[in-house]
């Protein structure tokens, strides 16, 4: 989208219809994309959530309804940890996030990059899908499936890789 030039693109994390706050797998799906989410111009959990609750109007007509509560307490003990963990490697990203956006309105240049963007010489990140450069400094992986605690991904060669979690370059 960034390339198409629309460098502010996201996502309603969990999806705006549907959704069932006590689904595990919607659970499980949620974290993923909340995951995925941070690493997006505008981060926002937005939607209506089952189970839905229907408004009765004065007439006593049922044309309304509201959605479960979706604030990232309303998941779970074990999610609402993980959520506030990226919530604040977001708040930690705020002066790249911002130096992007600078970038973007001044230069064009877009927020979420394809990995040829970056290393157009490197045929391999032509057919990439699955992991993108969040300007260009920080790859994103996103785990994709269901169930999946890891991935495989994909270094450039030419750029020294710092794995974010356990500081091991490559």
């Amino acid at each position: 989208m960034g390339i198409c030039g629309i460098p502010w693109w996201t996502t309603d994390i969990g999806g705006f219809h549907g959704g069932d706050v006590n689904d595990p797998t919607f659970r499980e799906l949620l974290i993923r994309w909340f995951q995925f989410g941070t690493f997006l111009p505008v981060m926002r959990m937005h939607g209506s959530r089952l189970p839905v609750t229907p408004i009765i109007n004065k007439a006593g007509e049922n044309r309304e309804k509201t959605g479960a509560d979706n604030e990232v307490w309303s998941y779970g003990e074990e999610n609402c940890e993980i959520m506030v963990k990226f919530i604040r490697i977001r708040e930690l990203m705020r002066d790249y996030t911002r130096s992007l956006m600078a970038e973007a309105h001044e230069v064009g240049s877009p927020i979420i990059r394809a990995m040829f963007y970056e290393f157009p010489e490197d045929k391999t990140c032509w057919d990439l899908k699955d992991q993108y450069m969040y300007g260009s400094d920080i790859l994103v992986a996103p785990i994709c499936h269901e169930h999946a605690m890891g991935r495989e991904v994909y270094l450039p060669a030419g750029a020294w890789w710092t794995d974010a979690r356990t500081g091991k370059v490559f």
